[in-house]
């Protein structure tokens, strides 16, 4: 089943990508070249500068200048991740946003295994939530090696079950799709928590929304 290729979409709504990032300038043109060629027809990328004190904020206007889905949102002080989404949110078009971390990009087709929950027949309206499925790249050292068996093992493991018994626990940070209307419906991120994908979770399903995990939406 998770082997198969993605099916195609019959709406492709048109999907908004935050991308906050603090301090990642040495990587961004890699990172932004990969998202600008994903397998789907109608997204923007905004990147966040979340106070950084490299050259991230030059790149980043480099790379708008680029790119035309590329927009930037250029914060002085650092507000932390939460805002950042938060903030994001509110220059955002589209009504399903994707988190994803500026040191990882998605799949070429992990936005239509994402999208494909939203728009399901099979109570698709009331997703509020899917989050997609981490892998590490770089896995020479032994602390990479570790998260290649964390991620690929322990936490698929862990979430796979949660969606077999209905209950995704919590959503995972690094590369997770929400809906616009159910964030807004909770109150969208906890701007002084660091565990804003655990918190955001919790809310969404006290306001029962749907949470779900899609194996086959990789992120890098």
């Amino acid at each position: 089943n998770e082997r198969r290729k993605p099916l195609p979409l019959k709406e492709t709504p048109f999907v908004s990508i935050l991308m906050p990032a603090h301090n990642e300038g040495d990587i961004l043109f890699n990172v932004v070249k990969e998202m600008t060629q994903l397998n789907y027809p109608n997204y923007e990328i905004i990147m966040i500068n979340d106070g950084s004190s490299d050259n991230t904020g030059e790149v980043l206007r480099q790379l708008a200048s680029m790119y035309d889905m590329v927009r930037v949102i250029d914060l002085k002080p650092n507000c932390g991740k939460a805002n950042a989404l938060y903030l994001g949110t509110l220059a955002s078009k589209g009504e399903i946003l994707v988190g994803v971390d500026a040191d990882s990009y998605l799949d070429k087709n992990a936005l239509r295994y994402l999208v494909s929950h939203f728009i399901n027949e099979n109570n698709g309206e009331r997703v509020g939530a899917v989050t997609g499925n981490p892998r590490v790249r770089n896995r020479g050292s032994l602390l990479g090696k570790l998260q290649l068996c964390e991620y690929a093992s322990i936490i698929s493991l862990i979430k796979r079950t949660q969606r077999v018994l209905g209950k995704v626990m919590t959503v995972s940070g690094v590369c997770v799709a929400y809906r616009k209307k159910a964030l807004m419906e909770c109150g969208f991120w906890d701007r002084d928590m660091m565990t804003e994908d655990i918190a955001v979770t919790w809310k969404l399903e006290k306001n029962y929304w749907d949470v779900r995990y899609e194996p086959r939406a990789l992120c890098w």
